[in-house]
C-alpha cells in the first residue's frame, strides 16, 4: 500500500476531537493566565465563568477521547523514528490526557472550596464537591497553576515535534492528524 492508498492514521472522530481539544485548551492556558493575574478589568466575573464553563466542556471531551484513543488506536509511528522519540511521543501524549482529566476537577475542587459559582455556559450551575474552605482552596487552585504550567509545557514539547516533523523531518506525522 502507498501513501495514497494507505489507511489513515487517524479518524475523523479522533481529529475532531483532538481539534477541539486542543482549540479548548489553547484558549483556555491564556485566558487562565489573565484571570489568575486579575488582568480581566471589569470583564474579570466573566472572564471566571468562562474559564470555568470551558473547563467543565474539556471533561467529557477528553475523557470521550481518552476512550475512543483506547478503543481506536492509530496506525503506529514510523519505524525510522526512533525508540526513545517514539517512547517521548507517547509519554507525552498519556501525560497530556491525564492533566487534562485532572486539571478540570482540580480546579473545580478549588473553586468550590471557595464557594465560588460555577454556571456553565449561562444554562446550570454545577454543586460544589468540596466543603468551604479557602485556605485550601488557595493551595488547590495554585496547584491548579502548577498543572497549567505542565501542561503548556508539554503542548510545547507536542507542538515543537509536530512541526519538527512537517518541516525538517518533512514526513507524514502532522499530517496524520490534520488529513488522516
Amino acid at each position: 500500500m502507498n501513501d495514497a492508498t494507505a489507511a489513515p492514521a487517524y479518524t475523523v472522530t479522533a481529529r475532531i476531537l483532538h481539534w477541539i481539544t486542543a482549540s479548548l485548551v489553547l484558549l483556555q492556558l491564556p485566558l487562565g493566565l489573565v484571570i489568575a493575574n486579575d488582568l480581566g478589568g471589569p470583564l474579570q466575573d466573566q472572564l471566571y465563568n468562562l474559564h470555568r464553563s470551558i473547563g467543565v466542556l474539556i471533561i467529557p471531551i477528553v475523557l470521550a477521547r481518552v476512550v475512543y484513543r483506547w478503543t481506536h488506536p492509530p496506525a503506529p509511528l514510523p519505524d525510522d523514528i526512533p525508540a526513545i522519540q517514539q517512547l517521548a511521543a507517547h509519554a507525552t501524549h498519556w501525560a497530556l490526557y491525564a492533566l487534562l482529566i485532572v486539571q478540570p476537577f482540580v480546579g473545580w475542587i478549588g473553586t468550590s472550596a471557595y464557594r465560588a459559582p460555577i454556571v456553565v455556559f449561562g444554562l446550570f450551575e454545577l454543586p460544589p464537591i468540596w466543603p468551604e474552605d479557602r485556605a485550601f482552596s488557595d493551595l488547590v487552585l495554585f496547584v491548579h497553576g502548577l498543572i497549567a504550567v505542565a501542561i503548556a509545557i508539554l503542548l510545547a514539547a507536542h507542538i515543537g515535534a509536530a512541526l519538527h516533523h512537517h518541516f525538517v523531518r518533512r514526513d507524514r506525522i502532522l499530517l496524520r492528524m490534520i488529513t488522516g
